[in-house]
Order: C-alpha cells, then sequence, then structure tokens
C-alpha cells in the first residue's frame, strides 16, 4: 500500500500532467530517500523533511520541464541535483550535465546517478564560468545562482548561439530584468504552478540579442 510520501508524489505529477513509468517514480522517490540518509552526514539541504523534499524539490523541479529546449541541458550550481536529477529521471530523452564545484554534492550526484542508474547524466565537478564544453547546450538552467546579471557572468557562455538561459526565480525579478548585462535580453518570465505550493515561483528566459 503507498505511503503519505508516494501518494504526495503520485497526486503532484497528476497535477504537472506528468505521466512516469513505475521505474521513474521509484527513482524519484529514491532520491528523496538518498537525499535523507546523505543529509545525516552531510548539509546537503536546507529541507530535509520527506513532504518538503517532493513538493520543494522534486515537484518545483518537475514544473519547468515543458519550457526546456533542445537535447543538451546543463544545470549550473546543481547543488543537491535540483532540478537537474528529477528532471534527468522524467526526460531521458534529453542529456544532462549537472555541474557542481563543491565536492561533497558532486558525489552525491554521482552516487545518485549510479544508483538510480541514469545513463542520460553526466556530473562535471567545478565551477561553471572554468568550464569549456565540447559542444554549447540548447538549454541552461539554474535555480539558486544569484541574480539574472550573474547568471549570464557565469554561465552565459555555455549556451549555444540559439540556446537559451533559463533561471527558476520566486517572484518575477524587475530589478534584475533592468539590469541584464549587454548582449542579452528577457524573452519571457513564465508563471510557474509546483503543486504543493503556495509561493510564487517563475522562470526567466533569457537568450542572446
Amino acid at each position: 500500500m503507498a505511503g503519505p510520501i508516494e501518494l504526495r508524489l503520485a497526486a503532484g505529477l497528476a497535477e504537472l500532467g506528468l505521466a512516469l513509468a513505475p521505474a521513474q517514480v521509484e527513482a524519484l522517490l529514491t532520491l528523496v530517500a538518498e537525499l535523507a540518509d546523505w543529509n545525516e552526514r552531510f548539509n546537503l539541504t536546507a529541507i530535509t523533511e520527506p513532504a518538503g523534499v517532493v513538493d520543494k524539490h522534486l515537484l518545483d523541479s518537475l514544473a519547468v520541464l515543458p519550457l526546456l529546449q533542445g537535447l543538451q541541458v546543463a544545470d549550473v550550481g546543481s547543488g543537491a541535483g535540483f532540478p537537474g536529477l528529477p528532471l534527468a529521471i522524467a526526460d531521458l530523452d534529453r542529456r544532462y550535465t549537472l555541474i557542481e564545484s563543491t565536492g561533497k554534492k558532486a558525489e552525491f550526484l554521482r552516487h545518485v546517478v549510479e544508483r538510480v542508474n541514469l545513463p542520460n547524466v553526466e556530473v562535471v565537478q567545478g565551477r561553471a564560468e572554468a568550464l569549456k564544453p565540447h559542444r554549447p547546450y540548447d538549454s541552461v538552467i539554474a535555480r539558486a545562482l544569484g541574480s539574472l546579471a550573474d547568471f549570464v557572468r557565469v554561465a552565459g557562455h555555455l549556451a549555444g548561439r540559439d540556446g537559451k538561459l533559463l533561471a527558476m526565480k520566486g517572484k518575477v525579478p524587475e530589478d534584475e530584468l533592468k539590469a541584464i548585462p549587454t548582449g542579452w535580453k528577457a524573452l519571457a518570465a513564465h508563471p510557474i504552478r509546483v503543486p504543493g505550493l503556495d509561493a510564487e515561483r517563475c522562470l526567466v528566459e533569457l537568450a542572446r540579442v
């Protein structure tokens, strides 16, 4: 019989319109369990309660899936794997590169990738601004990377000529939108509805001018 976390995840996935295979749902639940286990030894995330992990990490990450473009996606400053790991679990047709500079967090990412068998994920330990990818990315996403100007400075070079920078934000950051560096523009601030969360969320889409 499904427990409260399984039911919470199932309800959230249904609200997002995501029909995942049982193995994908199991992988998401394994991610919740592994995060709880590692968090007892290493401070990977401030959100430790399983229901909070489902709402604020898994569903928050998966809510942006319809706005990704192309087949090559980079998650900059992936931390404990959000949004990259849930997206990669739910979206096996794309290739995901998770970029994380902190050793223990990168180790956790590699552990989960092996634990749930994600052949579409590469973990890169290092700073995004120093990364020279073999090929540019179609979508470069980040959830907690400072201002939009910081995002462009740190990760703009990772996006292909037609690639997009996608910044996960709370309220629409009006001041940050006025301070986007030369050579880049905001295409949209897409409103995001996250099941279980009452807070405002949006995804700011940036492109080269």
